[in-house]
């Protein structure tokens, strides 16, 4: 059993250790409890709470006795009796369960939506009988007075089946794409569907009419949410007659009031998940809502959080058991998270040995783990000399480091460093001189890196704190003070270069400033050498430089800026002028370019007749062409033209050519007749 804490609400997880496999024997699983602690000191509140391999909805009968889950693989319903803390039958489906419904007081009844758009009924014998609806579904309710089923799902229509009847009646048409939650109000029988577009109608079943309409979507934007795409409902839950909670696919929850089209409270998750359960706890008037991340416990009249969780695994449903202090969870994983929370309400009567185990552990409070080891790091143990130690038994690898004995910690310390007693001795006594240096009057010490920066910043941290007196409002932090801006004081390459060009524009006035305050820092600097020589510490007082402070006019600020730019001008002159100089006196050397193996140069005029020829138009290329040869135009019988183009040639294909006219032309040359010969029936016959 794990005990977390959070804003002093204790959260007891009762399913936190190993679980056993359930191929092993009962011989087996004896011995390995013997072995093993950790296996022998876990509660195991209800025996084999879990499922082969996720678990996708959990909820518990009207009468509290049973507890019922579905999950996969495959897909699988499980009962258990709370009275005898066991299973008591589990049952396999043809396809995954989406949601179901318990009908009855006790597991005799209920319905399964499931993904393969049929909803199955099981009695207490097991499976009873099997339908279809229409379109794919997603969530359902039953309206008790009238033995209604209303069906959602991506469809605009809520379908309706009557189980008394045995038949589908007239759907309701809305005018969503799609729908994806809904629930009927206990107490008025309002039924409520969620659309995909963010909107939640609300329809009578007696007269079969819409009769309010919330836009959740506009609502759930507020100045702090930052939404990429159009939130839509995926939970729903009614509070009694009036009241209404909204879950969003963006992570908002919005609670309403049924009078009202504005929300009460809106309470953001931060993490941009799709809301997928929400429950109301109404001994502390709470809100639990969950997202696949994190469950969140909020107070419903002012939104400040009660406490979270967060599981191991991804949450699928949250299951709250009635009248207690008792939480479940449906995770990605095997096994069903229990948490017990007693501010929330007394343990369950079937659990009742709860409060008395967690009495004892809150009266005997043990000391962590961790209080025996210290946590140290690769460089760490070369630095004490026990880097020969990595592997061992004596140290156990954790994240990034190792855990070890902190007895063997303090006695490697001491060899490794054996004036360690002397060193603290010294950094305390040293502490304690600060401590009585501070109750003196001391000067105001200026930093070694932006002096004027700090002596401006005091200036203004003086004015402000008189302004503030009068005001009687709260004093800001000063920057000096600030940790986040410590090293713009210390480090050299944060100094401020007051002879740049866009401090000088930004600045114009600076000069006049900046001379009262060289004034004051060597007012300042001369009383800390009278510090050091005398080994005392007087007050500083005010230089009569301060007191003569004037306001400038806008005149002299434009005069100041004219100045400033005008020096600018020059400056770049003088540069330009000196760079120009430095031209002339440079000489510039040709440069030569080496051409490749079996490559021709060719002037730089050819590139540029092919640059004009791109530029012209394509009637004037067509007519160049024809001057050139190298196109012929002529018109056909049937009244059409004919075009006709002859490629250029590179310097390759020229070549080959010609060496090829050559060499049939010596073929030709070397080639004999042969017209004294004669053919076998002795026909004179020439070979041509």
């Amino acid at each position: 059993m794990q005990v977390s804490s959070l804003n002093e609400v204790k959260i007891y997880s009762l399913s936190a250790g190993r679980s056993l496999p359930e191929w092993l024997s009962d011989r087996k699983k004896r011995a390995l409890q013997k072995k093993d602690v950790d296996i022998r000191r876990r509660i195991e509140l209800i025996q084999d709470f879990e499922m082969p391999t996720v678990c996708t909805k959990i909820k518990v009968s009207r009468d509290g006795q049973y507890i019922m889950a579905v999950g996969t693989y495959k897909p699988r319903i499980r009962c258990y009796d709370t009275y005898q803390l066991s299973q008591k039958f589990e049952r396999c489906l043809d396809a995954e369960v989406v949601t179901f419904e318990i009908l009855s007081d006790d597991y005799s009844k209920i319905v399964f939506l499931q993904c393969d758009r049929f909803v199955e009924f099981h009695s207490q014998q097991g499976h009873y009988y099997r339908t279809r609806i229409p379109k794919f579904g997603r969530d359902f309710s039953y309206h008790y007075p009238s033995c209604d089923l209303y069906f959602v799902g991506a469809s605009s229509e809520v379908f309706r089946l009557n189980l008394e009847q045995g038949r589908f009646l007239n759907s309701l048409q809305t005018d969503a794409s799609e729908n994806n939650v809904c629930d009927i109000n206990p107490v008025h029988f309002l039924f409520a569907t969620g659309t995909a577009e963010g909107k939640v109608e609300c329809w009578d079943p007696r007269t079969r009419n819409r009769v309010g309409l919330l836009d959740c979507a506009l609502s759930s934007v507020t100045a702090d949410t930052e939404i990429d795409c159009l939130p839509s409902i995926s939970a729903l839950k009614f509070n009694g007659a009036l009241k209404m909670a909204v879950g969003t696919s963006t992570g908002q929850v919005l609670l309403y009031d049924l009078r009202s089209n504005n929300p009460l409270i809106v309470k953001d998750h931060q993490y941009g998940l799709p809301i997928k359960s929400i429950e109301f706890q109404h001994q502390l008037d709470l809100i639990i809502s969950a997202d696949s991340r994190i469950i969140k416990m909020w107070n419903k009249d002012t939104g400040k959080i009660f406490t979270s969780m967060e599981p191991e695994y991804d949450i699928n449903d949250v299951c709250l058991y009635p009248n207690s202090g008792m939480l479940m969870t449906a995770n990605e994983a095997p096994k069903m998270n229990i948490y017990y929370m007693p501010v929330l309400g007394p343990a369950p009567r079937w659990c009742s040995f709860l409060d008395n185990l967690t009495e004892e552990l809150e009266e005997n409070p043990e000391s962590t783990v961790y209080d025996d080891y210290k946590f140290v790091t690769r460089k760490d143990l070369e630095n004490l000399g026990l880097a020969h130690l990595i592997g061992s038994t004596l140290l156990r690898a954790y994240m990034h480091g190792f855990f070890m004995d902190i007895r063997l910690y303090h006695k490697a310390k001491m060899m490794a460093n054996p004036f360690a007693y002397e060193e603290y001795r010294r950094e305390k006594i040293r502490q304690k001189i600060e401590e009585t240096r501070a109750q003196r009057v001391q000067l105001k010490k200026l930093p070694k890196v932006n002096k004027e920066l700090a002596l401006k910043l005091i200036e203004e941290e003086g004015e402000e704190q008189q302004v503030t007196r009068k005001r009687k409002q709260k004093n800001m932090p000063s920057l000096l003070k600030d940790d986040r801006f410590k090293v713009m004081f210390e480090n050299p390459d944060f100094q401020v270069d007051e002879q740049s060009e866009e401090f000088r524009l930004l600045n114009p006035l600076v000069s006049k400033t900046s001379e009262k305050r060289k004034k004051k820092l060597k007012l300042l600097l001369e009383q800390e050498a009278k510090e050091q020589e005398e080994e005392e510490e007087p007050e500083g007082k005010p230089s009569d430089a301060e007191s003569s402070e004037s306001s400038d006019d806008e005149k002299g600020w434009v005069e100041e800026v004219r100045k400033q730019r005008k020096l600018l001008r020059q400056e770049e002159k003088v540069k330009w002028q000196e760079r120009f100089k430095e031209d002339q006196q440079t000489l510039l050397k040709p440069q030569f370019f080496e051409i490749k193996e079996g490559e021709e140069f060719r002037s730089f005029k050819d590139s540029a007749k092919k640059q004009k020829l791109m530029k012209k138009t394509l009637g004037d290329r067509l007519k160049l062409e024809e001057k050139l040869g190298t196109l012929n135009v002529s018109d056909t019988t049937v009244g059409s033209k004919q075009a006709t183009f002859r490629l250029k040639k590179s310097e390759q294909q020229k070549k080959q050519q010609e060496a090829e006219k050559q060499h049939r032309q010596e073929r030709k040359a070397l080639r004999r007749s042969a017209g004294h010969l004669k053919s076998i029936r002795g026909r004179r016959q020439r070979f041509h």
